[in-house]
């Protein structure tokens, strides 16, 4: 029964947790942003009190309980595992295994050593958290936002428009590949050796595993009632425990209750006890004595009609061919509905219908522009773990992984689809890891993230010999004013009513400027725009 609470769990949490990360209109973070604070890499960046406490007192009380139940990294390596376990045969495929410490404690160091000296590449690459979002960000998103674009399109022609249609497209390349990276790489090590990587690399688990030496409540075996048969050990999917010794290294132990109701003679318990010295297969004579007092002598046995249960959970559910059939149908999804995107597409890069726009470029930045509440870029190289559940949740299309190696994968701001508007905050409400502090849309308007920078070479004013004067007509902020492209527009400006437009072009007033992208994106030269925001080490008010 423990085995069965713990499953339903940690898949509610993970099912959870993935519609969180895979939102782009920011509504569930008000009911499901609790899942990203309990993470504890966030909840140290963000010193989350609440959440540590939480997460502490689990472990003390229960255990390494938080792996198996509240890390969707650990509950998505445990379905891969389950997977694997299904092949004929492969059902008990694990054996103990002696804990690799010396790794363990080394990563760890690392870890800790990257987060006091801001080195956030090693902090986001190493955080389990970090690595579920970039996954589902880079592999569930795009089909996701694809079903969505079909409900739209279904929908509009039922004159409803509960949908609205959003882009999909690849928001970073080096994001996806590191993503794809470590999602082959986990999968691997989970169909091979299940926890491998939650008791060998992850920081995270190091920690608990200290903490979970000596839980309240622990795996204890009795061995009067242990025949030494080994079902247990090979269910053990963290390879801690050691049937021939009668020792679980709670260190390791995720308590996934997989050996409990694998044991057919009740030998395997889960309950309160003494604390004794886990981990080693040549345990003293005085260990021994510490184990049995520690062991209350309940009795029972686990009844053939559980293990029947068991057998039925693992030949019931969604099996491989499932899977890929499910993720093939929502790949395909629609093909009228995909033609009917394509046909919009086409008709969006054409102006007026007479005569093609090209796409923006990104302009070479020297300096990357941070969100808005993130105070500067040192606070958000020193907190972000490069989860993109602002990415995710962004409305605007404005926030993208950076692929700069300081700041590798957590968010800049670009303009090519869209402008940071003044009234959204959504970024700041997401955040779990106090990367991006919660601000107001009247703080929003107050804070300069960048400046814009005019570039007249490539204006369409003096290079066309057109009127334009959309920088200023949509700056929010009025920080655009224009001027006369030359003297003699200026005197036909003082003569006043010419009979054409007179030519002006912009000049950016920095005092006023919040570095918003409206003009940068709103600017009609392509592919380069003509004026563009360069970002603001740190942020300051105007």
């Amino acid at each position: 029964m423990l085995r069965k609470i713990r499953i339903a769990v940690a898949w509610v949490v993970f099912t959870l947790a993935t519609l969180l990360v895979l939102d782009f209109t920011g509504a569930l973070h008000l009911w499901l942003g609790w899942v990203a604070k309990v993470q504890l890499v966030p909840a140290v960046l963000a010193v989350n009190i609440v959440a540590l406490v939480v997460v502490a007192l689990l472990t003390v009380l229960f255990g390494r309980i938080y792996c198996s139940t509240l890390c969707p990294l650990g509950i998505m390596q445990d379905g891969v595992s389950n997977l694997s376990a299904r092949r004929k045969g492969k059902k008990a495929r694990f054996r103990y295994s002696r804990p690799v410490t010396w790794l363990r404690y080394v990563l760890l160091v690392i870890f800790v050593a990257a987060l006091v000296a801001g080195i956030s590449v090693a902090v986001s690459l190493l955080d389990p958290w970090g690595n579920f979002g970039r996954i589902a960000q880079n592999f569930l998103a795009p089909l996701w936002r694809l079903g969505n674009n079909v409900f739209a399109w279904v929908a509009e022609r039922a004159d409803s428009y509960a949908f609205h249609t959003v882009d999909v497209y690849i928001k970073s390349g080096i994001a996806f590949g590191v993503a794809a990276l470590w999602l082959v790489g986990l999968a691997l090590l989970a169909w091979w050796k299940g926890r491998i990587y939650c008791n060998s690399v992850c920081p995270v688990g190091t920690v608990l595993g200290l903490l979970s030496s000596a839980p309240v409540f622990r795996i204890s075996i009795d061995e009067s009632k242990c025949n030494k048969c080994g079902l247990c050990e090979k269910k053990c999917k963290s390879e801690c425990l050691d049937s021939k010794a009668g020792t679980v290294d709670r260190s390791r132990c995720v308590v996934c209750f997989d050996c409990l109701e694998s044991c057919n003679f009740g030998a395997i318990k889960y309950r309160t006890g003494k604390a004794v010295v886990m981990g080693a297969s040549n345990m003293s004579d005085t260990d021994v004595a510490e184990l049995e007092k520690g062991i209350t002598g309940l009795e029972g046995e686990v009844s053939e009609l559980e293990n029947k249960i068991e057998d039925k959970v693992y030949k019931k559910g969604m099996n491989r061919r499932n899977f890929f059939t499910v993720a093939a149908l929502a790949a395909a999804a629609s093909p009228a509905a995909l033609k009917a995107q394509q046909v919009e597409r086409i008709l969006l890069k054409v102006d007026g219908g007479l005569a093609e726009l090209e796409d923006k470029i990104r302009p070479e930045r020297a300096t990357s522009i941070t969100p808005p509440g993130s105070k500067d870029a040192r606070n958000m190289k020193q907190h972000c773990v490069a989860c993109q559940l602002c990415v995710a949740a962004c409305p605007n299309n404005v926030l993208v992984p950076s692929s700069r190696l300081a700041t590798l994968m957590q968010p800049e701001m670009t303009f090519e689809r869209g402008y940071c508007r003044p009234e959204c905050v959504e970024c700041a409400e997401v955040c779990p890891a106090g990367a991006i502090k919660k601000i107001t849309p009247a703080d929003k308007t107050a804070i300069s993230v960048g400046n814009a920078v005019y570039n007249r070479e490539l204006c369409v004013v003096p290079r066309d010999n057109v009127p334009c004067t959309e920088c200023e007509r949509h700056c929010p902020t009025k920080a655009i004013t224009l001027v006369p492209l030359n003297a003699e527009e200026a005197a036909r400006e003082a003569r006043g009513r010419p009979r054409t437009p007179i030519l002006k072009t912009p000049v950016v007033d920095n005092t006023k400027c919040i570095g918003c992208g409206a003009c940068e994106h709103l600017c009609p030269a392509r592919p380069l725009s003509a004026i563009h925001v360069e970002g603001n080490v740190a942020h300051h008010a105007v």
